[in-house]
């Protein structure tokens, strides 16, 4: 998907690289071979030069969290009840234009998926974790299951596309062939790598050299994912296609909608929606809950990181006793294509701002060639976060979703592991096999007495329930798949 591109000349590249003062990175060229040589030119190319300038300026002179807007309210956000008295709206009228966009083609799904295992103690591609509360299967496979049985449910090929980053690209692609794209037409799958930026040195704003043959780089953020879109040709191919809006998800979260009708109809459809970039919220189970919360500012949506948010609206609740600011974001939203191609295409370049990261990044002296492993913070990392999009468009709009759309395994143990992940795979399954006439056992406190994984194959929501093959009764301390 990403142009070929002529051979990048180390010669070149020396003359840009002293234009902008950071010819340190050709410290040890002398020393590679050939291969070593060509591996270092095509890094370096790889990254924006003629940028490295105004990077490390920001890096060197920006506070590490950008103001926050001084007047901030509650986003305002449709209730998962669409009955509720604070905002009614009518459900069915908008799952019905959703089933429309759907059936049209014209919705792509498309997840986040550079992370790696690290934090899981994993080795891997974090996709390829084993997910499923029963059956093990991994976070890849539960979500390839949603885009089949939505692309069956609503007779259409839905096009998949993931990012993946420089280190998971080729295990990715490896582990989708070796399981044969879990049942997809490989077609309708595809994959393109995150883009980098350099990490910087804290105090010279200088770039750091990881090896001789390779700058230390880190991922741009989840914000990245809508400049690679763009940049891999990703967006042309899928508007070619009649993809009009991206179901945008991040690969930690298995219980995910990769594609909901509900939410794609208000995205496009409803009058305070100009269908640029909607999203999801979750209401908080408490003020100390770290998620971003959906405020609105200077007349915009917008998410405020839960460091950022001051204490006293963190904690501010209203007169029946709620928290004011309760719209947790769980980072799901819907995309327009025409709104990436618009973020890319501006005069100013990639309009995301940026943010700092003040962390250790291992780097070769300049000196001796030997690695050093800092036992402090020395460099600047910096990133962009997909939710800065929001209040560039006209107008967004915020959907409530249930708890259970929020199941991320991001940690081994504690919240959001592995599980609590199950407990919510399986009180999700429970409940709607309850509401379907089946018996499930519960303990003393209400806690499901077994473990249930469901199969989006077999239900991607409640009322799919009632004509799926399910057992009668479930056994207290079964282990069971459907």
């Amino acid at each position: 998907m990403t142009p070929a591109t002529a051979q990048p000349d180390l010669n070149s590249i020396r003359a840009r690289l002293q234009a902008i003062g950071q010819t340190q990175l050709l410290a040890f060229a002398d020393d590679l071979d050939d291969a070593g040589r060509r591996a270092l030119a095509a890094r370096l190319a790889a990254i924006d030069l003629e940028r490295v300038p105004q990077l490390a300026k920001y890096a060197l002179t920006k506070d590490t969290h950008d103001a926050t807007p001084g007047k901030l309210e509650p986003a305002p956000y449709y209730p998962c009840n669409a009955a509720s008295p604070q905002r009614p709206w009518n459900r069915e009228q908008y799952e019905m234009a959703g089933e429309a966009l759907i059936r049209a083609g014209k919705v792509a799904a498309f997840t986040v998926a550079g992370g790696q295992g690290s934090r899981l103690g994993f080795d891997g591609p974090k996709g390829c974790y084993p997910a499923g509360a029963v059956t093990g299967k991994s976070l890849f496979q539960m979500l390839a299951e949603q885009v089949r049985a939505a692309g069956a449910k609503y007779g259409v090929t839905i096009p998949w596309r993931l990012m993946t980053s420089p280190l998971n690209h080729e295990p990715t692609i490896e582990f989708f062939e070796k399981h044969k794209h879990f049942g997809l037409d490989p077609k309708q799958v595809g994959f393109f790598q995150q883009g980098v930026l350099p990490s910087f040195n804290d105090a010279t704003g200088k770039m750091l050299l990881a090896a001789k043959d390779e700058p230390a780089t880190n991922p741009d953020g989840h914000g990245g994912s809508l400049k690679a879109l763009y940049t891999s040709g990703a967006v042309e191919e899928l508007q070619a296609l009649g993809v009009e809006h991206l179901s945008y998800t991040q690969i930690d979260n298995p219980l995910v909608r990769m594609i909901d009708p509900v939410f794609i109809g208000l995205h496009a459809a409803a009058p305070d929606s100009s269908g640029e970039m909607s999203s999801k919220m979750i209401a908080k189970t408490d003020a100390a809950e770290k998620v971003g919360v959906f405020c609105k500012a200077d007349g915009h949506v917008r998410v405020i990181e839960y460091s950022d948010l001051p204490a006293a609206l963190t904690n501010e609740r209203d007169e029946r006793g709620e928290l004011r600011f309760n719209a947790g974001s769980p980072a799901i939203h819907v995309i327009s294509l025409d709104f990436v191609r618009r973020l890319n295409e501006s005069p100013e370049g990639f309009a995301l701002p940026l943010h700092r990261a003040h962390k250790k990044v291992p780097h070769l002296d300049l000196e001796t060639g030997e690695l050093i492993e800092p036992e402090q913070p020395n460099a600047i990392k910096l990133e962009t976060f997909v939710f800065d999009a929001i209040p560039m468009c006209e107008q967004s709009i915020v959907l409530e979703t249930d708890r259970f759309e929020f199941a991320p395994i991001k940690n081994a143990d504690g919240n959001d592991s592995p599980a609590t992940s199950y407990v919510l795979q399986t009180e999700r399954a429970a409940q709607w096999l309850e509401a379907a006439g089946v018996r499930v056992p519960r303990k003393a406190d209400g806690a499901v007495d077994c473990v249930i994984e469901l199969n989006p194959l077999t239900a991607t929501e409640e009322s799919e329930l009632e004509k799926a093959d399910k057992p009668d009764a479930i056994a207290s301390g079964e282990r069971i798949a459907l």
